[in-house]
């Protein structure tokens, strides 16, 4: 399409360089990070039929490592690569070089510092446990200070560029800087108790809100819009044809950033969410099948003419198939956010099923053709082998499909027998544990799936290396093109390529579309009481049960356990009476969980006795013949904090939750009263203990679950 009738002077060639030494080292740290991360994702699969694989270790334990693994795909793999994607494209699209090379350096270590600060944290148990956001307050602001360095970096480089207009790909990065910003600071406003412990701002169902408002959408905005920007410059580069259509990549791109930021609710149907905000998410999640699958369609169609390259071009393979792995998941998503089908598919491994289509197929794909696509240029070499190439692509292919098929297969036969009755009207499947043993030959077929997919990974890597080793780098690539004449009226063109010439008001409006959906969404259930109505019984925590919920944050207890009773008949009957929102008023955080690979929690209190509890932690098998669960030994070992805990009542004040004034004085004699009547119930059992345990406090916390609704009946 032709964006300008009149013709720009050329004047006198200016000429830069294109800095390739800032996109090698994202390139580096990709694979490194992406080995580390797929490492703890195979780590966590065989301890799912395999619980003593963390052999007793604290910080490798299943709850430990999830985090950990999720951030290191998310933030150290799937981020560094965007990051080299952007540094290495942005530049070229705009004629120009970055901005600053200082900034893009301090951008590149501050970077590798938070990762590194995640590696350390997350195993040593210092979690929000808000999903995808579980760093601690430091970090926080160490990444939202890193990500202004990007911005401004990205932004001085479109301000100063050589090109008039911006090319469809720099749209999505600018939608990404905006949104991932306000994402990250409006879910990140937590109050710090200390260096490594904090509680977030919001409580029960506007935490759970506010955190899948940003889950959703950091899937969104960071999964998503920067990798469909990625798409959109190295697909018809490596296909050497133009964009399909230029008008549905403007529909593709306004459409999808407005509609996107209104499905988060999608992840919270059925549970204490008022009605009308699960509905609004489900109405935004079907509309985005539109814009996801026009840009599917965008880039697929791009290959028109050259699909005959696709059988000789590695790179164009992984792209295909990552583009086609985008519309299978984007289609999913919208179907899983339909109330019926969603009454199924929560809390299964179905839902493990689609991320990771989306994580290994979208992301993963669209990663290894960018890097088999650079690093020969970067190099002024050829491929070291097709080969090998092949052979990765076939690996991670049928890995993808060994890995999401059993998950499937498992979500199914978890919903069919969680929701059996007899003849007789009881649960066919009483005891959790049944609808668990059913699937564990599931679950290590997902490890086999893992391991393909992880030596597919290790065969790329050797084929770079060598790629690398037989060419020469180029530290940078010279260029020449006339300065933009700044003052100069250009005239014709579409409404929206005059908005391509103003990088300013197309940020603002860029900002403004994905504001609106949050407010409209936050306002009400803060400001309206009738959105969360308060239960009379309902009562704060003891100090001993708050340091036990603490604990149960810092093992990641949460990422196997749910606690939302969901209102169906067959929760009900196995669970107890469903959860209302009243009775999450004084959680900071939210622990409704996303998957249940254990029974839920919301109803446990005084359902065992204390005994059962300390056994349990000891050995899950003793209580639960069968069970995965591992063994918490050092529950029992360690002593649980008491220092800190004046200091968390003061916080709690602080965030509403109705402590008496002068109350954190004597909140540890009021934990010890409590602990000393917990461990005098283990003596009676037979079991001695000391009373400052870990394990007393949190026995403390789940005895006390779900009881405040019993006392209302």
């Amino acid at each position: 399409m032709q964006y300008i009738t009149q013709p720009e002077p050329v004047g006198t060639l200016e000429r830069f360089e294109y800095d390739n030494k800032i996109v090698k080292a994202f390139l580096i740290v990709t694979v490194i990070f992406g080995l580390v991360g797929m490492l703890a994702g195979l780590t966590l699969a065989i301890q799912l039929f395999w619980p003593g694989a963390n052999f007793e270790n604290p910080h490798v334990t299943f709850g430990r490592l999830r985090p950990l693994h999720t951030n290191a795909i998310i933030f150290a793999f799937v981020g560094n690569a965007m990051f080299a994607g952007i540094y290495y494209s942005l530049p070229r699209l705009l004629k120009t070089a970055m901005y600053s090379q200082a900034l893009s350096w301090i951008h590149f270590w501050g970077w590798q510092l938070i990762i590194l600060a995640a590696a350390i944290t997350l195993p040593l148990g210092m979690t929000t446990s808000k999903e995808y956001a579980e760093l601690e307050w430091p970090i926080d602001i160490a990444i939202t200070v890193i990500w202004v360095v990007f911005a401004i970096n990205m932004f001085g480089t479109i301000i100063k560029r050589r090109e008039r207009h911006m090319y469809v790909a720099v749209w999505f990065y600018i939608g990404t800087v905006v949104t991932v910003a306000l994402l990250h600071i409006v879910n990140s406003l937590e109050l710090p108790v200390s260096w490594t412990k904090s509680y977030s701002l919001y409580a029960g169902v506007q935490d759970a809100l506010v955190q899948w408002w940003y889950g959703h959408n950091a899937v969104a905005f960071f999964l998503t819009t920067p990798y469909l920007g990625l798409m959109y410059y190295f697909l018809p580069k490596a296909a050497n044809r133009p964009v399909y259509s230029y008008k549905l990549s403007i529909i593709h791109f306004w459409s999808l950033i407005f509609i996107y930021i209104w499905a988060g609710p999608h992840h919270l149907l059925y549970t204490s969410l008022p009605d009308w905000a699960q509905s609004l998410g489900t109405v935004f999640s079907i509309m985005l099948i539109a814009p996801s699958w026009g840009g599917m369609l965008n880039g697929l169609l791009t290959l028109r003419g050259a699909w005959d390259k696709v059988r000789e071009d590695p790179v164009l393979k992984f792209f295909v198939v990552a583009v086609t792995a985008y519309g299978m998941a984007t289609f999913e998503g919208p179907m899983l956010s339909l109330k019926n089908v969603n009454a199924i598919s929560h809390f299964t491994d179905w839902t493990i099923a689609h991320v990771h289509v989306g994580a290994l197929g979208w992301n993963g794909f669209m990663i290894f053709g960018i890097l088999y696509y650079l690093i020969p240029r970067m190099y002024q070499t050829k491929l070291y082998s097709k080969t090998l190439t092949n052979t990765h692509f076939w690996l991670g292919t049928l890995g993808i499909i060994f890995y999401a098929l059993p998950m499937y297969w498992a979500g199914f036969v978890q919903s069919l027998m969680w929701k059996e009755f007899t003849q007789d009207g009881f649960l066919a499947y009483p005891n959790f544990l049944e609808t668990v043993t059913q699937i564990v030959p599931l679950y290590m077929m997902r490890a086999v799936g893992g391991t393909m997919f992880l030596l597919g990974t290790l065969v790329m890597i050797y084929n770079l290396i060598k790629t690398a080793q037989q060419g020469t780098f180029v530290p940078a690539e010279y260029a020449e093109a006339p300065a933009l004449e700044k003052h100069v009226r250009v005239t014709g063109g579409n409404w929206h390529s005059v908005l391509e010439r103003k990088p300013v008001i197309f940020t603002g409006l860029a900002l403004i579309a994905v504001i609106i959906g949050g407010v409209i969404e936050f306002v009400p259930t803060a400001l309206i009481d009738s959105n969360i109505p308060t239960i009379e019984a309902v009562k704060p925590y003891t100090p001993l049960e708050l340091t036990g919920r603490d604990i149960y944050i810092k093992e990641g207890c949460v990422g196997c356990h749910s606690q939302m009773v969901r209102p169906f008949r067959s929760e009900t009957e196995r669970y107890g009476e469903y959860s209302k929102a009243g009775e999450f008023v004084y959680d900071h955080p939210f622990l409704w969980g996303s998957k249940r690979t254990g029974p839920d929690l919301h109803r446990v209190g005084k359902k065992y006795p204390d005994s059962w509890h300390y056994n349990h932690m000891m050995d899950p098998t003793t209580m639960s013949p069968g069970s995965i669960m591992p063994p918490y030994p050092w529950l029992l070992e360690n002593d649980y904090d008491k220092e800190l805990l004046p200091a968390k009542i003061k916080a709690m004040r602080t965030l509403g939750v109705p402590y008496p004034d002068g109350y954190e004085d004597i909140a540890v004699a009021e934990a010890e009263k409590q602990a000393n009547e917990i461990a005098k119930s283990l003596a009676d059992a037979k079991i001695k203990t000391n009373s400052d345990k870990e394990i007393i406090a949190l026995i403390a916390y789940l005895q006390r679950l779900g009881t405040d609704i019993k006392t209302t009946k």
